[in-house]
């Protein structure tokens, strides 16, 4: 299979054998499910959710979960099968990701979240699971000072205003004596190593990829989004990591009474064009060797040919 782009960079063909792991990143709404399905229906293999959030039984709409139609076209795995309240780390999903590797179907590998492609082609330390009582400490502590305990190394590896990337460093040094930063040099050896794939990222610019998330948020409205959160509401809990499906908080206040739906939609839309900043950013500084598509090509999927060897 061939992929022909004309990028903002640079002219650049992309060649895919039916037998090579597929990797595919980009933003949120950028299109690269689409993508992951135009080649796996061509092509053959199994689409494999990379998306942090997408595990999570729940939450299907609000975290555009394949649909039905899109399960039938194609085999799919790691999509909604952890459950709403479960505890779930880049560690679990490498371990759930492990043995598709090794199955019969070519892996095509998909989703936004950026630390799981870095685990998956870099490696993952081996860093003991945090006790409870260490978890509760830090979320009593204000991220400045979470910030301010990490050594220099790490701070300048995680994202100084994600919480959650500062809290679980904090914690790391807490629990075990040693830095972030000191476990990830001793990363062992990636589960697939970068040059073993293809590995295209979705570049998107920013007036399109605004247009798009508010288009779908809006069609997640009309396919059921609010209902789905009014089935959450009786489990509903801030604390549980599916809660941070983005537009989630903002839907269940509106069922609680606190805002209306036009001020949840609004904040929903919002929030998720502040995550696909954050992941641009993120593929910008550490995906330079990947190839880069242009999300908003015309002719991105009709570039797509099948190729026999």
């Amino acid at each position: 299979m061939a992929l022909v782009a004309s990028g903002r960079y640079r002219m650049q063909m992309i060649t895919i054998a039916p037998d090579t792991p597929v990797l595919i990143a980009g933003p949120t709404a950028s299109g690269k499910s689409a993508l992951a399905l135009q080649i796996a229906t061509q092509q053959g293999g199994v689409i494999i959710n990379a998306d942090a959030l997408q595990v999570f039984a729940g939450w299907q709409v609000l975290t555009a979960r394949p649909s039905a139609d899109d399960l039938a076209r194609a085999p799919h795995a790691l999509y909604g099968h952890v459950p709403f309240d479960a505890p779930y780390s880049v560690g679990h999903w490498l371990r759930d990701l492990a043995p598709l590797l090794q199955g019969a179907l070519r892996p095509i590998i998909v989703g936004g979240t950026g630390l799981n492609f870095h685990a998956l082609t870099c490696g993952l330390a081996d860093i003991p699971a945090t006790p409870d009582v260490i978890r509760a400490e830090a979320d009593q502590i204000a991220l400045p000072d979470l910030i301010a305990a990490l050594d220099d190394a790490t701070r300048d590896r995680i994202d100084l205003q994600n919480r959650a990337r500062v809290q679980r460093a904090w914690e790391v040094w807490r629990a075990t004596g040693r830095s972030l930063a000191d476990w990830q040099d001793a990363t062992p050896a990636p589960l697939l190593a970068l040059d073993r794939t293809v590995a295209i990222t979705l570049d998107a610019p920013k007036d399109w990829l605004d247009a798009r998330i508010a288009r779908r948020f809006d069609a997640m409205l009309d396919t059921g989004a609010l209902d789905e959160a009014r089935a959450m509401l009786a489990h509903w809990n801030p604390a549980h990591q599916s809660a941070k499906a983005i537009g989630a908080p903002d839907l269940i206040a509106h069922l609680q009474g606190q805002i209306s739906l036009p001020q949840a939609r609004d904040a929903a839309i919002i929030a998720s064009r502040q995550y696909a900043k954050r992941q641009r950013t993120w593929f910008r500084a550490r995906h330079k060797a990947w190839h880069h598509l242009d999300a908003d090509h015309a002719d991105i999927f009709a570039t797509v040919k099948l190729s026999q060897s």
